[in-house]
């Protein structure tokens, strides 16, 4: 708008109708000419940087990364569920390390320092995104790997546990002859005829786990037992973040287990009534979650001081409810899947046999280069002031994550005889890195959210879906009714938001009615 200073007209007339009657047109124009433009308005405050609730952008994670008949079977998974390829991705990556653990380490400077091929991915989306569908597609073949032995071993399984009941019952009886002995002769005599029906008794025979969905400290480490030392855990449910939180034992969870079979730090559990003696455990986990169960578990500082939070490679996609095309069947193809599964199935090859020791990957001199740069550029980053500090427990584990993806990587690429790792796996190992940076901030950003951030981060969706350049109280609670059935409750998140920059608030009288509130967005909100 422009407006304009006139000068005073005289003292019998009102206006400029009167000026013209009296004095004529010209008159009139003479004024105008003398008319001076009015000050401008004082200009608007200029909007600072908004702090957005638990949000921050994160780039796709290709399949590409993957070897070829992986990414083949990641990016159907993906189109066929309509999901973000970073759901398929790390899923495929949990299911290698499943595969893979235990039997292969490597050594990224050929020494003694070694890496266990064990990985922890979690991806985080809301419900409803199809996760399960995602993480029963990457599982299928490792379900029916471990249903084809089990039906293979069943007969000798029953005559082994048959021996070993009849074993038992012998050297039980034993035992009381033993102990009823009138001499020590009778009673050595019977003491050597235990000894031998328990040297004689056969190992006790299981079919064959690979994962398992749900499981305490305890089972857990009876499981590594059980299994060759290796276990892995593939979940769509907060179940087993939840008690490894110990949510369901008043905080007390034994997190031990858990963090030593990420490190393969030899495990040794003696207390009453059970004991576990494991040198090198291999735990791998594959986890599907929603964002608010993080949050919701990272109310525990123990989690993040324990180490436990830095050694997950997280993936928190950008969710695409609300813009899938519900028309479209992508069926994944019978070929894609069938190659999936024999590839997974030919390094499953010596599975469940006992391993001694696990074999060694070297890295090539130009796979050591390239790792060696990137583990230099993020040491660079995690001190004092630098772009990692916030989050340096992760990133200091990150060069030995990557070390692991590349050796996973190159077996999937060449086979359970690879002895090293080329230039081409380890690039794309980095390369998914570097991706992988933005997620783990956002991660952890999320995990220092609360309620009402969450609250918070739903109104300024809204609002970005919308294009809103102000909106009313009253349309932000009709447009979330769901949400927000309580007024305290939006007042709450609005308070946040006008706190941390993102709107402001303001009054818009109405003719004959009570004013509105009415909030202003922050126009760096619409495009950070």
């Amino acid at each position: 708008m422009v407006s304009e200073t006139f000068p005073p007209l005289a003292e019998n007339l009102t206006d400029f109708n009167d000026l013209a009657a009296a004095e004529g047109l010209e008159a009139v124009r003479e004024l105008i000419d003398q008319a001076a433009p009015a000050a401008p308005p004082p200009p608007a405050p200029e909007w600072p940087d908004p702090i957005l609730p638990g949000m921050r952008r994160v780039p796709d994670i290709p399949v590409t990364v993957l070897p070829d008949w992986l990414a083949a079977m990641a990016h159907a998974v993906a189109e066929s569920t309509q999901t973000p390829p970073a759901l398929a991705v790390m899923s495929s990556l949990a299911v290698l390390a499943t595969v893979l653990q235990r039997r292969f380490e490597v050594a990224p400077y050929s020494d003694s320092y070694t890496e266990p091929l064990a990985l922890w991915t979690l991806s985080a989306t809301p419900s409803g995104t199809r996760k399960s569908a995602v993480l029963n597609a990457m599982l299928g073949p490792l379900v029916h790997w471990e249903k084809l032995l089990r039906d293979r071993m069943r007969r000798e399984i029953v005559r082994v546990s048959s021996v070993r009941a009849v074993a038992e019952k012998r050297i039980e009886r034993l035992k009381q002859d033993a102990a009823k002995a009138k001499d020590s002769t009778e009673r050595e005599a019977l003491t050597a005829e235990i000894e031998r029906e328990q040297n004689d008794m056969p190992d006790e025979l299981r079919a064959p786990r690979l994962f398992t969905g749900d499981t305490t400290a305890e089972r857990l480490q009876a499981l590594l037992v059980e299994h060759g030392e290796r276990m892995a855990v593939h979940s769509d449910e907060a179940g087993i973040f939840l008690i490894m939180a110990g949510i369901y034992n008043g905080g007390a969870s034994n997190l031990d287990v858990f963090l030593q079979g990420h490190a393969g730090t030899t495990m040794r559990v003696d207390r009453a009534g059970r004991s576990a003696h494991i040198d090198q455990p291999a735990l791998s986990f594959g986890l599907l979650l929603q964002p608010g169960v993080m949050a919701e578990v990272a109310s525990s500082r123990r989690f993040r001081d324990s180490g436990l939070l830095a050694r997950f490679l997280y993936a928190i996609p950008v969710s695409n409810v609300g813009s899938r095309d519900v028309r479209k069947r992508a069926p994944i193809p019978d070929g894609v899947r069938d190659e999936y599964e024999r590839r997974l199935h030919q390094l499953l090859e010596g599975v469940p046999a006992p391993i001694a020791a696990p074999k060694t990957l070297t890295l090539c001199e130009a796979a050591r280069e390239i790792w060696l740069d990137m583990s230099e550029a993020i040491e660079r980053e995690q001190g004092e002031g630098g772009r990692y500090e916030s989050i340096s427990d992760w990133t200091s584990k990150l060069p030995g994550a990557v070390a692991r993806i590349a050796a996973l990587l190159q077996l999937a690429t060449s086979g359970l005889d690879t002895k090293e790792v080329g230039f081409e796996c380890m690039d794309n190992a980095v390369t998914l890195a570097r991706l992988l940076i933005p997620h783990a901030q956002a991660a952890f950003g999320m995990l220092g959210t609360d309620a009402t951030d969450v609250d918070a981060g739903a109104i300024v969706r809204w609002v970005r879906v919308h294009g809103l350049a102000e909106f009313t109280k009253r349309e932000a609670q009709r447009a979330q009714e769901g949400r927000f059935r309580s007024v305290d409750r939006l007042q709450k998140a609005l308070d946040r938001l006008e706190h941390q920059d993102v709107v402001r608030s303001f009054k818009r009288h109405n003719k004959g009615a009570p004013p509105s509130t009415c909030y202003q967005v922050n126009p760096k909100a619409l495009s950070t």
